[in-house]
């Protein structure tokens, strides 16, 4: 069998795959607003011959690429949706939306995937099972993923293996972030209500203080970090908003704590969980307040399958990739493909995007964003060579 040349045939796209990703560049859309984005994609998919399915997630697509002999069915998944910041770049590609702009490179992500989907549409032939395209809405709320389960996106076929990729604006172009076990965190978010009795500000013995029992709580959350969880096991715990109050000389009735918490285990997310509604209600009784919580778990930590990661790096070397260009990445941001990897064993890697000789390096959701788009071409390679080693012979 003739092998396929995924650098070669990639970069052959590459100025098909930088127009395309221009094009959604400068027509972002928010999470379950992707209308023009998915209609593009469900079009492309349609003209590439595989069948097509929408309204999965409401704006979610799914495209199958049937191989001419039976075997694994492999999940590609990209997310289509941008995120509510005004753009401050000054390209010809800028966005053309205000206050909406690809600030995370999703854009990226579903050019590749289409890209993808071309590369191995002219090698249907050599193809022994499926490819599941996934292109997901609302990742940046984290629902996207969820709200296309629920519509039945992993039936019909269920795939073996779930593949992506997140492009990684701080690593340097082409290095390839790889790591087994977790490597995104759980996302959980809290709200709690303190409730007193208000008063005035100079008699303060007449009043139940939410304030100063908002501030024990929130000093104390800090100890499920350094004396509840094991100290090898990653956790944050951050509040991120304190509300009270409508007057400096007024003590208010009540006050209102707000932020996140994020884990690498599910049992550790349990562990928070627990301990934060103990101390919460606990401060609140001692103080004489009562108290009102409300966490909320999003998603669950994308947890990379010892197998696939190594099976993944392997077709990385294939291509000519060494240990120098990878680097171990774990980080407490959280993303939805965890979803898609629950139930079925996967690999979520990074690809480094950045480059600062073109000025080309501010992080993820910063409002100067963008990325070297020669990262596309090698994003359709690496991704390619990752899911052939499950559907081509040989590979």
């Amino acid at each position: 069998m003739t092998k396929i040349n995924f650098i070669e045939e990639a970069e052959a796209m590459r100025d098909e795959l930088v127009a395309r990703r221009r094009d959604f560049h400068m027509h972002p859309e928010l999470a379950f607003e992707e209308v023009r984005t998915s209609g593009i994609v469900a079009e492309q998919l349609n003209q590439l011959g595989l069948e097509v399915q929408t309204g999965f997630g409401k704006t979610g697509v799914i495209g199958i690429l049937e191989g001419d002999k039976d075997g694994k069915t492999v999940l590609v998944r990209a997310d289509m949706d941008a995120l509510p910041i005004h753009e401050e770049n000054q390209t010809e590609y800028a966005s053309q939306t205000d206050g909406k702009m690809h600030a995370c490179g999703h854009d990226g992500h579903t050019t590749i995937a289409l890209g993808v989907a071309k590369l191995f549409a002219k090698h249907r032939d050599k193809i022994n099972g499926r490819i599941k395209f996934v292109f997901q809405p609302a990742e940046e709320i984290g629902a996207g993923a969820l709200a296309m389960k629920d519509d039945g996106a992993l039936e019909t076929p269920k795939p073996d293996i779930s593949l992506g990729l997140h492009l990684w604006n701080t690593e340097k172009l082409g290095t390839l972030g790889i790591a087994s076990g977790p490597v995104m965190a759980a996302a959980s978010v809290f709200s709690i209500k303190v409730k007193g009795r208000g008063g005035h500000g100079a008699m303060p013995h007449e009043t139940i203080d939410p304030v100063v029992c908002a501030a024990h709580m929130t000093t104390m959350f800090q100890t499920i970090v350094s004396r509840n969880a094991e100290p090898l096991d990653a956790v944050v715990v951050s509040v991120t908003r304190i509300i009270s109050g409508t007057a400096k000389n007024v003590i208010p009735s009540e006050a209102l704590l707000e932020g996140t918490f994020r884990t690498f285990r599910v049992s550790t997310r349990d562990m928070v969980t627990e301990r934060m509604t103990q101390i919460a209600e606990h401060t609140a009784a001692a103080m004489g307040c009562t108290v009102e919580l409300d966490i909320r778990h999003g998603t669950n930590p994308v947890d990379n399958h010892p197998e696939v990661t190594e099976t993944v790096i392997d077709s990385f070397k294939k291509l000519g990739k060494s240990e120098e260009d990878f680097f171990y990445e774990r980080t407490m941001g959280a993303e939805d493909m965890s979803v898609w990897m629950t139930d079925i064993p996967g690999m979520f890697f990074f690809l480094g995007s950045g480059n600062e000789e073109k000025d080309l390096h501010y992080p993820h959701h910063h409002p100067r964003f963008d990325f070297d788009e020669d990262v596309l071409s090698m994003g359709v390679a690496y991704l390619s060579a990752a899911v052939a080693e499950y559907i081509l012979e040989g590979d």
